[in-house]
């Protein structure tokens, strides 16, 4: 069985498919996906869609990201809905719209409520590794975690974990476009709405896809991406 992890999605359909098109992920996969599939790119409804059907076809485990978060949240809360519009809120509903205009929440599915709310969930870990959008206190179990490590924390100089097992994240964004790896922390959020890509890695054989909004493919090993706190190879 592969374990395949995707970095932050933020509605960039097109580097999402050129991706999957790449893995081809079976019923035998488990795919985990870091969240924040909506905001920033273009097309949040059709990764979120897209990722609803992905649930068919292999062993789909999806974190929430906070940009999930500030889309629920934002259903109850003036402010939050502000503050998402402000975050890229704007650009997720436009999606949704039918006349291709501003959308509204009332053009969001229930059957993507109900996926962001009910089938996503704010971690998940194996015997090896742990998956959390954002970040985690180094000496607090999982189950513990404040929502504000979670969600919204960035990696700075990121210690190893109570649990002895290996941290995959997204959210702080790599703007090289590579993934970072510390060997106990795997950051794989790599920039796909900016100049970046969106990054699949398979950890058992260690084999790395990115794909980016131009459609463009490349693999590598991330073994390859292995460097030190101080950022040296």
């Amino acid at each position: 069985m592969r374990i395949l992890v995707i970095g932050d999605i933020h509605g960039c359909s097109t580097a999402f498919d050129a991706l999957v098109a790449a893995v081809q992920p079976v019923a035998e996969d488990r795919v985990i996906t870091l969240g924040d599939y909506v905001d920033r790119g273009p097309d949040s409804f059709g990764i979120v869609q897209r990722l609803i059907a992905l649930e068919k076809n292999c062993q789909l485990v999806a974190l929430r990201g906070n940009h999930d978060h500030m889309m629920l949240a934002s259903r109850d809360n003036p402010e939050t809905y502000q503050l998402w519009q402000e975050c890229g809120g704007k650009a997720a509903l436009a999606s949704y719209s039918p006349s291709g205009g501003e959308g509204k929440l009332a053009d969001v599915p229930s059957e993507h409520w109900e996926f962001l709310e009910k089938r996503c969930v704010d971690w998940h870990e194996n015997d090896t590794h742990f998956f959390v959008h954002a970040n985690v206190l180094p000496d607090v179990p999982l189950p513990e975690q404040p929502e504000y490590m979670l969600f919204w924390e960035k990696l700075v100089f990121p210690m190893p974990h109570c649990s002895g097992k290996i941290m995959v994240c997204g959210h702080s964004s790599q703007r090289t476009g590579l993934p970072l790896n510390l060997g106990h922390t795997v950051c794989i959020d790599t920039w796909v709405y900016g100049d970046g890509w969106l990054t699949c890695w398979d950890i058992p054989s260690g084999r790395v896809w990115q794909a980016n909004q131009k459609g463009e493919l490349r693999t590598a090993n991330m073994d390859d991406y292995l460097t030190d706190q101080e950022g040296e190879e």
